[in-house]
């Protein structure tokens, strides 16, 4: 059985995703947030104290989007992944570390220094200036999605998934009022997938089953 510790609306939402859409079975463990300062023990588990965390067997992964080409090639074959065979391979792994490298990196440095921090060491120069690089760098995902439902491949794959995810974080942080039109419609088209709306379920009901409070979200 795979375990995957998580967080509400945190990055492991990629993982957890990726399980709903190949329809895998696993166990969702939630921690409070950040879990190394609200779960204390959970460091015994992964020193790094970071979500998510999977564990497979013997397998320990730490990684999101990892987590996500792990799955798709482990137990696949699936429609999700992205084969070297095909032309656009190269346009799917450059999406897969675009995701977190890229898109959503400034906005940790936001959520850090708006609602994360004691009020005496926020910072909104620090804030605005990463709301700008996020801005600057979603560009590549507004030209991506101009003639096209989804970012390469002509389907959906877990390049989508790892990249919807940074507009979730996005639109959590009170930043999908600056969504160019075509990331704007993208992302009301992430929503309505099944595997979305049934990712979104299993954490608000392991949150509720395991009495861990969702995040308070701008």
């Amino acid at each position: 059985m795979i375990t995957l510790y998580h967080c509400d609306a945190a990055r492991s939402f990629r993982p957890l995703w990726m399980l709903e859409e190949m329809g895998l079975p696993y166990e969702l463990k939630m921690l409070p947030f950040p879990p190394r300062v609200f779960a204390k023990e959970y460091l015994a588990l992964n020193p790094l104290g970071t979500i998510p965390f999977m564990v497979d067997g013997e397998t320990k992964m730490t990684e999101s989007s990892g987590i996500c080409h792990y799955l798709g090639v482990k137990y696949g074959p699936t429609p999700l992944m992205v084969g070297p065979e095909d032309p656009a391979y190269g346009a799917f792994l450059n999406w897969m570390y675009f995701s977190d490298a890229t898109l959503t990196f400034p906005q940790t440095l936001v959520l850090r220094y708006t609602q994360l921090e004691p009020e005496e060491r926020r910072n909104p120069q620090v804030a605005t200036d990463y709301v700008k690089w996020f801005l600057g760098r979603l560009r590549a995902v507004e030209a991506a999605t101009a003639n096209a439902e989804t970012l390469c491949a002509g389907r959906f794959t877990a390049a989508d998934i790892v990249i919807g995810y940074a507009l979730r974080l996005a639109s959590n942080i009170g930043l999908a009022k600056d969504f160019g039109p075509n990331v704007a419609a993208y992302w009301a088209r992430l929503q309505q997938r099944d595997g979305f709306k049934r990712a979104v379920a299993a954490e608000q009901k392991a949150g509720a089953d395991q009495n861990v409070a969702a995040r308070v979200r701008a």
